[in-house]
């Protein structure tokens, strides 16, 4: 875990993890989300609809944001007050994922900091992009 201040953070700063999706990880998110929709959890469903596989929730890869944020960048003094995302691309079971985020905006006077932010799967299309804004302890 990072532990940066905001006075270590600079512009440009960029800070990055890989994930592999896994069964569990989907099984975990249904029981907690609710979300039942067949696109994410029968195979012949979501290929009858024109995807390779049953589609990994994009919220589950969204929240792979609160780990960069809280985790890495800027870690441990972090806390999330918004966050605006779009979905690119479908995420499969097995996909491995890069998250990067990149420090594009301090505001010192409100401690809060913008981060610009992207998840890749593992051929390098981009299947997610952000933007978060996160508090940091001065």
């Amino acid at each position: 875990m990072n532990h940066y201040t905001l006075e270590e953070l600079t512009m440009g700063m960029t800070e990055s993890f890989q994930v592999t999706v896994t069964k569990e990880m989907q099984e975990q998110f249904t029981a907690l989300s609710g979300d039942i929709n067949p696109m994410h959890l029968t195979e012949a469903y979501a290929r009858e609809h024109g995807y390779e596989h049953r589609l990994v929730y994009g919220m589950l890869t969204a929240s792979f944001y609160s780990t960069l944020a809280g985790v890495y960048l800027p870690g441990e003094h972090c806390i999330f007050h918004e966050i605006h995302t779009t979905f690119n691309a479908p995420v499969y079971e097995g996909d491995e994922l890069t998250v990067t985020g990149e420090v594009v905006e301090i505001h010192e006077g409100f401690q809060r900091v913008k981060i610009k932010a992207y998840i890749k799967n593992g051929k390098g299309k981009k299947v997610s992009r952000a933007t978060l804004v996160v508090g940091c302890k001065a």
